[in-house]
Order: C-alpha cells, then sequence, then structure tokens
C-alpha cells in the first residue's frame, strides 16, 4: 500500500531557497537537480516534480532574487528624495555592503541569461521593474540610463573589489539627471580606484 502524500504547501519555496544557497556556494556549474535536492532535504522527485528543468529552476530563483531588490526600491524612500543621485547612491552603497555572496548569487543568475535564453525574459523584468519606479520622476530614457549605470558601477565594484565609492556615483548619476553635483560634500570627478592602487 503506497505512503499517504505528506501535505507540505511550501516544499517549492523551499527548493528555491535551496537552489539559490547551492548557487551562492557552487555556482550555476554546481547546481543539478540531485544537489538541490540534498540541500532542500527533499526526495529527488520533489525537485523535478516542482521544476521539469533547471532553467525553469532558475527562473524561479531569479524571480526570488528580483522580487527582493524591487521590494526594496518600492518601499524605500529614495525615488522619492529631493535629492534623487544622492539617494541612489546610498542605496547601492547599503546593497553592495550587504552579505558579498549575495550581491555574487544576484549578479551571477543575471548573467546567466547570457547564455540561456529562457532566463532572458527574467533578467529583462528586473531592470523593467526599476525603470518602472523611477520613470514617473525621470522619464522612461533617463530611468533607463540610471539602471545601466548602477549595474556598470556595482559590476566594476564587484570584479575589481575597489571599495564603493559612494560620492562618485552619486556625482555619475547626478549627471544623467542634469543636475549639478559640483559643491556637494564627499563627491569626486575621479573614478574610484582598483584594489591595486590604479
Amino acid at each position: 500500500m503506497a505512503r499517504p502524500r505528506r501535505h507540505d504547501p511550501e516544499r517549492r519555496d523551499r527548493i528555491v531557497d535551496a537552489a539559490l544557497r547551492v548557487v551562492g556556494r557552487a555556482g550555476i556549474a554546481g547546481l543539478s537537480h540531485r544537489t538541490v535536492a540534498a540541500e532542500a532535504d527533499v526526495p529527488l522527485g520533489s525537485t523535478t516534480y516542482h521544476f521539469a528543468s533547471l532553467d525553469e529552476l532558475l527562473v524561479a530563483a531569479l524571480r526570488r532574487v528580483n522580487a527582493t531588490f524591487g521590494a526594496r526600491l518600492r518601499q524605500g524612500p529614495e525615488v522619492q528624495a529631493p535629492d534623487l543621485a544622492a539617494g541612489l547612491a546610498a542605496l547601492m552603497g547599503e546593497w553592495l555592503a550587504a552579505e558579498r555572496t549575495g550581491v555574487e548569487l544576484e549578479y551571477e543568475l543575471y548573467l546567466a541569461a547570457l547564455r540561456r535564453p529562457a532566463l532572458r525574459p527574467v533578467a529583462a523584468e528586473w531592470a523593467d521593474e526599476v525603470v518602472a519606479a523611477l520613470a514617473p520622476r525621470t522619464g522612461p530614457g533617463t530611468a533607463r540610463a540610471l539602471v545601466a549605470l548602477m549595474d556598470g558601477i556595482s559590476l566594476q565594484t564587484l570584479l575589481t573589489g575597489a571599495p564603493y565609492d559612494e560620492g562618485y556615483a552619486r556625482e555619475m548619476l547626478a549627471r544623467i539627471l542634469n543636475e549639478d553635483p559640483k559643491g556637494r560634500a564627499g563627491t569626486s570627478s575621479d573614478p574610484p580606484m582598483d584594489a591595486t592602487g590604479t
């Protein structure tokens, strides 16, 4: 007689959380149904029941990451701050100061879309959500330029190991917004140096 199926409505979410931990620890190359099942402490068949392919699992993981940043942006005061450049620069600093593994995980999932077409619409959702939050204040074109700059500065900070320079970010964001960044405390026209001081 077959054992009755245990009611576990949160299992799908636990599998997604486990996938994020696996990718954070071992990268996307370390992701498999087997490693995720072991991490989530569920039968292997549970992962394939909820996610027929690894791409489906990665889509769910990327959506989870997108939702976290999007909620933070919508709920925070940065978009309504009188000095939008300063607000966004501070938000980037807060995000980059968080646990580095988590930030790297977000970018690894985001950049995985380059080789996994199934992820591309989800990766685009993140940019679209940030643009939608900023556009009422800046217009859609300027909002997209702000997102591109924020992405670029964040990636450079992660790749070079240089400390995040909030003053520099604020000044560059202000330039896109056609604001005058001169005279503001803590700004610099020079880009941040990498870890070697060059």
